[in-house]
């Protein structure tokens, strides 16, 4: 089945398991005419282009081909990030193109047997050098969301400068070479989300996190409130 957008400039073509999408120009151009920012069903209003294009993005973002945005990474501003540097604190950035697999529930009875898709990540050399001497140091890795959780525990030694593709899933019992401490927004019940946190903290520790979060009205998901496990 064919889909044609505006005046012939985007096309999709749908297949049973995927879309194609072919234009006339530039593809993200098209995107941003004639897409909307999808908004999670508590946000009670239409998407707004100009407000959310700026709102559901990090100030730091740097390149195209996540489809959601590292919601964690969202509470950061620029003053704030100049604030934590000018504390001494050192920052260091890695890539993870988040994919629609990050969000799939995990439907199956055992674990195990649900896969992500792959997931492609990016870390640049003077990125890993920075991450690998504060490991070797000793100092507390802080992670800002759990795609840079996956991106940093997807190696099993030092961290490279180089990139490719993770299907990293995280869930009880799994050792965390990297990452000390988490930055993480409030996840969806049955997601791979949920089951890395769970993983990190402890399954008890989160469940009783999150009740007090459902009776003081925090909001969970992509524009809602996080927490910081230490």
């Amino acid at each position: 089945m064919d889909v044609v957008f505006g005046d012939g400039e985007l096309e999709c073509r749908i297949f049973e398991r995927e879309a194609i999408f072919e234009c006339n120009g530039d593809i993200y151009k098209m995107l941003e005419k004639y897409g909307k920012v999808p908004l999670p069903p508590y946000i009670k209003r239409e998407a707004n282009p100009s407000l959310d294009y700026e709102r559901y993005q990090t100030v730091y973002a740097e390149n195209r081909g996540a489809v959601a945005a590292p919601t964690a990474g969202l509470h950061f501003t620029k003053e704030l990030l100049s604030n934590i540097e000018k504390k001494g604190v050192e920052t260091a950035k890695v890539t993870l193109h988040v994919g629609y697999g990050t969000f799939k529930p995990v439907k199956a009875e055992n674990i195990k047997e649900h896969k992500i898709e792959p997931e492609y990540y990016e870390i640049k050399e003077s990125e890993a050098i920075k991450i690998n001497n504060a490991v070797k140091s000793g100092k507390r890795i802080v992670a800002v969301g759990t795609t840079t959780v996956r991106t940093l525990e997807s190696f099993t030694g030092e961290i490279n400068a180089q990139n490719g593709y993770t299907s990293l899933f995280i869930y009880n019992g799994f050792n965390f070479r990297v990452t000390k401490s988490l930055l993480t927004n409030f996840h969806l019940p049955k997601s791979t989300l949920l089951m890395l946190v769970c993983a990190f903290a402890g399954r008890d520790m989160i469940l009783y996190a999150y009740g007090e979060a459902i009776k003081k009205g925090y909001r969970f998901y992509s524009y809602g409130d996080a927490m910081l496990i230490v």
